[in-house]
């Protein structure tokens, strides 16, 4: 459930601090580790720098994510695969249509343009 309406969005005032002296889009990247602060529209406009727990992943903000927790935008985990026979077979025919694809490229003949 999200906050309450009546307190209003949560924002760090640490990070509306480094908003205040800056221009939106200006090219440096504004480093924070609160991944939990909503995005408010004084915010859109800038490249934040948000850390995902091994380094900072530099987001620009648009008007689609007012509303939105920064945290969304960096994720902290990275999708390795799922194992398994299938996924094993599923991956065999992905290889073997990208070297068919490359096949076809190679035998088909290029056309000499004429000046």
């Amino acid at each position: 459930m999200p906050r309450s309406l009546k307190k209003g969005p949560y924002t760090s005032e640490k990070l509306l601090k480094k908003l205040e002296g800056l221009k939106p889009d200006a090219k440096n990247v504004i480093k924070t580790w609160c991944r939990s602060c909503t995005i408010t529209p004084e915010m859109v406009g800038f490249t934040f720098g948000i850390h995902n727990g091994k380094e900072h992943v530099a987001i620009y903000l648009t008007e689609d994510m007012v509303g939105h927790k920064l945290g969304e935008f960096s994720p902290t985990t990275r999708f390795g695969r799922h194992g398994g026979k299938m996924q094993r077979e599923l991956e065999a025919t992905a290889a073997e249509k990208e070297v068919a694809k490359i096949e076809s490229v190679k035998a088909a003949p290029t056309k000499q343009i004429k000046k």
